[in-house]
């Protein structure tokens, strides 16, 4: 059958509930795409799915040859870097809105049935 662990969160039974609280998954909700750790790879790897993205970074990559090299390494990269940071601050500003959000909606009061 089905078994019904009950334990007060109070006063000195708080290190049970504690322990047997770990084995259960919790109900947050999140909805961010990105944490702190992984926001840069992630993000670049998701431009760089961007065909036009690719573009730009082949011909980044193309005029450092010598032979082809038309401008100045650096004014090629100028526009790609440009627009990997303008996407990366939106992305970022539209997920940390979603984690203000995750936030709040996890801090609201619930009501709870009980017989």
């Amino acid at each position: 059958g089905k078994h019904r662990i009950v334990i007060p969160c109070l006063g000195h039974f708080k290190e049970e509930y504690e322990k047997v609280s770990k084995l259960y998954m919790n109900n947050k909700i999140r909805t961010t795409k990105y944490t702190l750790l992984n926001f840069l790879p992630q993000n670049l790897f998701e431009q760089f799915h961007r065909v036009a993205n690719l573009y730009f970074l082949f011909l980044v990559v193309l005029n450092w040859f010598p032979l082809v090299e038309a401008f100045q390494k650096e004014i090629t990269m100028l526009p790609l870097i440009g627009v990997l940071t303008i996407i990366a601050v939106k992305d970022g500003l539209e997920d940390y809105s979603r984690y203000k959000m995750d936030k709040q909606i996890n801090n609201l009061l619930t009501k709870v049935y009980s017989r």
